[in-house]
């Protein structure tokens, strides 16, 4: 007969075997517990957007920075090409000789308080310490306003002596979003969840307002300026003349024309249609930011932008609130999810921390913020209503609010201009061999694959390729530029992929030529010989010149004559 324990045990249909272990409190019969469940982070709070937001903006301006180390002494430096002391010296001059408001307002940069006499070290010191900053901001998601102020500081006074080497729309859209970027934080405090200073809601809406514009200008743009956006056909010459093509570009370009007609309604849904999405509700700010993330994401890995679609992500991360970007964070006990878990249930259960005498201060400057950025918009709006639109363009000295757009007009030939160099006396003599400089990134041996160097920008191929459509005396720098080359300065040289003339003599003579490139047929001859473009010649960019017929050309800008290495 089977014992009392066992009968019961079969009843409730339990097997032969040893009986599990339960809690002391568990009653008999009651079922093992559930395992712990993570909840999930409620809408309209941003504590986890802004550290998105604030490692997004240190990571721009991180590669800001690392392109101006590389590039600012030959760029601007004592013998760059537009060295920016005599820039300087010029409105010191035109201002009567006096560093006063005027001069501060008309060139607002740090470097007028900074030695001169070693332009190149202080230009270096810049850049580094801006590396330094954006960097730490960058690894540690922790920032603060003196931190922030102080990458803006650094980065517009590199703008404002930059001339035309910083004259990019996405220099301004930097500075206007690293601007946005010091209201974010608090003013003492490294955390990056400081309890005391919660997001501003008027700071989220400052991004918010700030890619509204960026679109909506650059759908304005498109449709006032050149007419192949309305005929839908822009797009079939977009990837072949496009600045600094990618290799992507190549294939792009070769698509039917029917997905070219689709690229082009769909920039214009992205751009003019959109943006009013932000205005429309939580659900629809979202979607908002979904469809604008994945534009830039195509625009990125279709083209070499600079870091200009890496940038335009940036204010589309303040659609998103900590709900959303939750699952770019661990859920580990401890981490800065559950700090803000545990905040949200603080609020939920009307538990708010009391606000300090600091805090009333932050509101204050806060609603200032918000009132500077709609007085400075005024413009901004009347421009975009204006049929005679301008795109990137600054209202102000300190670029706190600007007027954006790209490729209001498309070039339909692509034209470059290329370098050569001959080591013989006469550079008329027909038996002349001229040999041919390549630059880092753009178009020049048609056998080389195009680059893809996005997010990091190379000033002197874009200045380049804008110069190819115009005149080299509107871009005396060109011939400022193969002065240097003709000396073999080293400096210059680091700007320029390959130097026929390494480790030989210069050249004695340096000229430019002007050619029409097109991209070779996939599958043709040109691309069976491995090469990715075909070119024709125009003619002459400008004439031969040697070193000694430039002398006087360099004194009459009081530019360095070059030395022969």
């Amino acid at each position: 007969m089977a014992a009392p324990g066992e009968t019961l045990r079969k009843r409730r249909g339990v097997e032969e075997g040893p009986r599990p272990l339960r809690h002391p409190k568990q009653e008999e019969g009651v079922g093992e517990r559930a395992p712990p469940t993570h909840p999930s982070l409620r809408p309209g709070t941003f504590w986890l957007s802004r550290i998105v937001l604030l490692r997004g903006i240190a990571l721009l301006y991180f590669v800001a920075f690392l392109v101006a180390y590389h590039q600012n002494k030959q760029l601007i430096g004592e013998k760059g090409l537009l060295p920016c002391k005599l820039y300087l010296q010029n409105v010191k001059r035109y201002f009567k000789g006096k560093i006063n408001l005027d001069s501060l307002s008309y060139a607002p940069t740090i470097i007028w308080f900074l030695d001169w006499s070693d332009m190149d070290g202080t230009l270096d010191y810049l850049a580094g310490l801006g590396l330094g900053v954006s960097a730490y901001v960058l690894i540690s998601g922790c920032a603060n306003v003196i931190l922030m102020g102080m990458l803006w500081i650094l980065y517009l006074s590199l703008v404002n002596v930059g001339q035309i080497w910083y004259s990019f729309g996405w220099e301004s859209q930097l500075l206007e979003t690293g601007f946005l970027g010091i209201f974010l934080c608090p003013l003492w405090t490294l955390s990056q969840l400081p309890n005391h200073t919660p997001p501003s809601q008027i700071v989220i809406w400052g991004f918010r307002w700030l890619i509204f514009r960026i679109m909506l200008g650059a759908g304005l743009i498109k449709i006032r300026g050149d007419r192949c956006w309305k005929e839908l056909t822009c797009m079939d010459y977009h990837y072949e003349t496009q600045p600094v093509p990618n290799p992507l570009a190549y294939y792009m370009h070769w698509s039917p024309w029917w997905f070219h007609q689709f690229e082009t309604l769909s920039n214009h849904f992205i751009e003019l249609v959109v943006p009013f999405f932000i205005f429309m509700g939580r659900r629809m700010c979202i979607i908002h930011g979904v469809l604008q993330i994945l534009f830039q994401v195509v625009l990125i890995i279709s083209g070499n932008l600079s870091f200009l679609n890496w940038l335009t992500i940036i204010p589309s991360i303040a659609c998103f609130d900590d709900s959303c970007l939750g699952f770019l964070f661990s859920s580990k006990e401890g981490g800065v999810k559950d700090q803000v878990l545990k905040i949200q249930a603080k609020q939920a259960e009307g538990q708010t921390l009391p606000l300090r005498y600091g805090c009333y201060i932050r509101k204050v400057v806060n609603i200032s913020f918000g009132l500077l950025i709609v007085y400075l918009s005024i413009p901004v709006v009347l421009n975009l209503l204006n049929s005679r639109q301008v795109m990137n363009t600054s209202f102000n000295p300190l670029r706190i609010v600007n007027t954006y757009g790209a490729f209001g007009s498309i070039t339909k030939e692509r034209t470059e201009i290329i370098f050569q160099g001959t080591s013989s006396l006469d550079p008329n003599d027909p038996t002349a061999v001229w040999e041919e400089y390549e630059f880092k990134c753009k178009p020049g041996d048609l056998k080389r694959r195009p680059c893809l160097i996005t997010p990091y920008h190379y000033h002197l191929d874009w200045l380049m390729w804008f110069a190819a459509f115009q005149t080299y005396e509107q871009n005396e720098w060109i011939i400022h530029l193969a002065g240097k080359l003709l000396a073999n300065e080293e400096a210059a040289l680091s700007l320029i992929a390959f130097n026929p003339f390494q480790d030989k003599a210069p050249p004695r003579w340096i000229r430019g030529e002007h050619f029409k490139y097109k991209f070779s047929q996939p599958g043709g001859k040109h691309a069976r010989e491995g090469k990715w473009w075909i070119r024709k010649r125009i003619g002459p960019y400008f004439p031969p010149v040697n070193l000694q017929g430039l002398k006087k050309f360099y004194e009459a800008r009081d530019w360095p004559y070059p030395k022969q290495n």
